[in-house]
C-alpha cells in the first residue's frame, strides 16, 4: 500500500498540475486524483464530493492533500476533510515541483511526505538575475 495524494484546488489548477506530471512522468507511482472548486463554490456543499474524491484514492496508508492557496476555500475544505476520519495531511502551496517531488518518494508514509512535498516547493524557486 501507500498513500494517495488528492489536488484540492481551484478551478483549472489542480486537472493542470496533474496533466503535467502525468506527461513528464508517465506513470505516477502514487494514486492520485483531483478535486477542483468552482471559485463561487459553496464550501459546506463540496465537502461531501471531497470526500470522495479522498476516499478513492485512500488505499489504506492515508492521503496527502495538496492544496493551491493557504485561507482559501479549497485549503479549508481540505481541513475539514483531515477531521473526518481518514488519516490526511494537508499542504499548500501546491507548485510542479512539490507535485514531482512527493511523486519521486512514493514509499514515503504519510507523516514524512508533507515536509517532502514543502522541500519541493522551496527548492523548485530560484532567483536568477539572468
Amino acid at each position: 500500500m501507500a498513500v494517495g495524494v488528492l489536488l484540492l484546488t481551484h478551478e483549472g489548477i489542480g486537472s493542470a498540475m496533474l496533466a503535467v506530471a502525468t506527461r513528464l512522468l508517465q506513470q505516477l507511482p502514487l494514486k492520485t486524483d483531483v478535486f477542483e472548486m468552482p471559485f463561487d463554490a459553496d464550501p459546506d456543499a463540496a465537502l461531501p464530493q471531497a470526500s470522495a474524491a479522498m476516499r478513492r484514492v485512500d488505499g489504506g496508508d492515508g492521503v496527502l492533500i495538496l492544496t493551491d492557496l493557504y485561507g482559501a476555500s479549497p485549503s479549508n475544505v481540505a481541513s475539514q476533510l483531515a477531521r473526518l476520519g481518514t488519516p490526511a495531511r494537508r499542504v499548500s502551496g501546491l507548485s510542479l515541483a512539490m507535485l514531482l517531488r512527493v511523486m519521486n518518494y512514493p514509499e514515503q508514509a504519510l507523516d514524512a511526505l508533507p515536509a517532502t512535498a514543502a522541500a519541493g516547493a522551496r527548492n523548485g524557486v530560484l532567483h536568477d538575475d539572468a
